[in-house]
């Protein structure tokens, strides 16, 4: 069986070597017999696989002691309700920057703990940049401002980190968490859903600075306090141990690529690959963001004649490319671009866009 080439925007593709590695693990993990899925998250054997993972992590972000990492569920969406019930006590405000269909959904889904305030939104342009800084109007007294750094659908990246003053800068970084380094020591809350940097589906991970454990917000089941998650080790019911591992063994390949400052080189090198054959195509392929804004781990893009769209799917996936269909909401294509994507893939698409525009163009 040969693997093809993956540019699914989530779940995603995940590096080879660690796939490799579970499939040699499945069925006997560390000499005990059992899979890690079948042994207790409370024994010594996870207990160290889970601590390893979250150091292995702190390492590669190089997070302060003064943050706690938690390994939680419910997919990002669900703490665009969760993160306002833990951050801002009844009558609260929060600001939210919205650049996409993300941003959008966490500030309507954080509409009934939060006054929600839009404080910048480049809805009105379609999503096709970043709205500029000095049109934020930014409250000092809001809970917490809440942005998307990557929006996957649109393909619109903030490529530094937006400086909100003392109020607590909360970002959704599941699609660019690990890309490349960060000053975690800026944000206030990160989480990511695993399934496009991190590992597969079904897991969260969470970056929360201690002092925002200790809010007092409003009576919630203890399920949903990040305090109580943070005091169990998130252990505080049983975690998604196969997504926990995986996590784990991605880590452990991305320290041995050399960090993420080298990640961060091999994927603006992918992504300028791509908007480079994009841009030079004479306009048969098109993407419509403006470049300052441009995403390095989703890139949307047109052909000149939509009409081609059905066939561009078809021959690509013949040619070992998959997943290059757009999101419903925009259609078009879009190839993501994330860790575990190689830069021959990126090649191998590239070529294809050339012979695909000769003979359709």
């Amino acid at each position: 069986m040969s693997r093809l080439w993956n540019f699914s925007a989530g779940p995603a593709a995940l590096p080879q070597p660690v796939l490799e590695r579970a499939q040699r693990e499945l069925l006997d993990w560390q000499g005990c017999g059992a899979s890690v899925m079948e042994l207790s998250h409370r024994g010594k054997l996870f207990m160290g696989l889970a601590q390893k993972a979250e150091a292995d992590l702190r390492g590669l972000l190089a997070i302060p002691e003064n943050y706690a990492v938690l390994f939680l569920q419910g997919g990002a969406t669900q703490h665009f309700a969760q993160i306002p019930m833990n951050l801002a006590a009844d009558g609260d405000s929060a600001d939210y920057i919205v650049t996409g269909h993300w941003g959008e959904k966490a500030a309507s889904e954080a509409a009934p703990y939060v006054k929600v305030s839009v404080a910048a939104s480049s809805k009105g342009e379609n999503y096709l940049r970043r709205p500029p800084r000095d049109t934020w109007q930014l409250d000092a007294r809001a809970a917490y401002v809440h942005y998307t750094p990557n929006e996957t659908i649109h393909g619109v990246e903030f490529h530094d980190i937006p400086d909100v003053g003392d109020v607590p800068l909360v970002a959704d970084m599941s699609s660019d968490i690990l890309s490349g380094p960060i000053d975690v020591s800026k944000f206030g809350l990160i989480y990511a859903g695993a399934q496009k940097n991190i590992g597969p589906s079904g897991l969260v991970v969470m970056i929360v600075r201690r002092d925002l454990l200790e809010r007092a917000t409003r009576p919630m089941a203890k399920i949903f306090r990040y305090a109580d998650h943070a005091a169990n080790d998130s252990m505080l019911n049983t975690p998604n141990t196969w997504g926990w591992y995986l996590a784990g063994l991605t880590f452990e390949w991305l320290k041995e690529q050399g960090g993420l400052a080298v990640m961060r080189e091999r994927n603006g090198a992918k992504a300028s690959l791509l908007y480079q054959a994009i841009d030079g195509s004479g306009g048969f392929y098109r993407n419509p963001i403006d470049p300052a804004s441009r995403s390095r781990m989703n890139v949307p893009f047109t052909l000149h004649d939509n009409a081609l769209d059905a066939d561009f799917l078809k021959e690509s996936e013949a040619a070992g490319l998959l997943a290059l269909k757009g999101h419903k909401a925009i259609g078009g294509m879009r190839a993501s671009l994330y860790n575990a994507v190689p830069l021959e893939a990126v090649q191998a698409l590239v070529a294809f866009m050339h012979d695909f525009a000769k003979r359709h163009g």
